[in-house]
């Protein structure tokens, strides 16, 4: 019975998500009413509040359901034997990319990223600098996964590129969520050429 319990409470809370990212998208983050979100999730307002204290916590638990759909679909991309570190890397900022408007518009990642950046002491902020970290480490993961298969040379630091690459991401991410009319695939380009040094200079020369 408590497994039954535990699942509709994860269905009412997923559905409290999808309904909040729903009316985010249709009036934006600042319009968007506790009220009419509950009413859109068939809830009431006082069962809102036994799962998310405001908005702001509601858009965090997106960020994170977002991130750790990539986390665990980055670990697969890692698990696969590549031959080249360029291509490696483009996969893997690739499918941060394409799963970043999944969820969230670039105006709720904007929020967020204000949120976070204007009260840097409150959870939200946390959450959110401890979620970049996780996917930080995962970048690194990927270029010590690529120095172990005898891919990237090694006295390459996996540690230091890694988190050098992320940096760039998570800068190029920021300049696309300020442009509305930047798409994704003209994104992953401009990283993809970014890297396509870096990549050169790590990888072990097979002629």
């Amino acid at each position: 019975m408590s497994g039954l319990r535990a699942q509709k409470k994860a269905d009412k809370n997923r559905r409290i998500l999808e309904a909040a990212t729903t009316l985010f998208r249709k009036v934006g983050y600042d319009s968007a009413r506790i009220e009419d979100i509950a009413e859109m999730a068939g809830v009431s307002v006082g069962t809102f509040y036994n799962y998310f204290k405001n908005k702001g916590d509601m858009l965090m638990a997106t960020v994170s359901m977002e991130v750790e759909e990539v986390l665990t679909a980055g670990d697969a991309i890692i698990a696969r034997e590549h031959e080249d570190v360029a291509t490696a890397l483009f996969e893997l900022i690739g499918k941060y990319y394409d799963h970043s408007l999944t969820y969230l518009s670039k105006e709720m990642w904007r929020t967020a990223m204000s949120l976070s950046i204007a009260q840097p002491e409150t959870p939200f902020s946390q959450r959110y600098t401890a979620l970049d970290h996780r996917l930080s480490k995962q970048v690194c993961d990927l270029i010590r996964a690529l120095q172990d298969r005898g891919v990237v040379r090694k006295d390459v630091d996996c540690d230091a590129t890694g988190e050098l690459v992320f940096n760039n991401v998570n800068m190029m991410f920021i300049e696309f969520v300020k442009d509305e009319e930047m798409d994704v695939d003209g994104l992953k380009a401009s990283v993809a050429r970014q890297n396509a040094p870096l990549a050169s200079l790590m990888s072990v020369k097979t002629d």
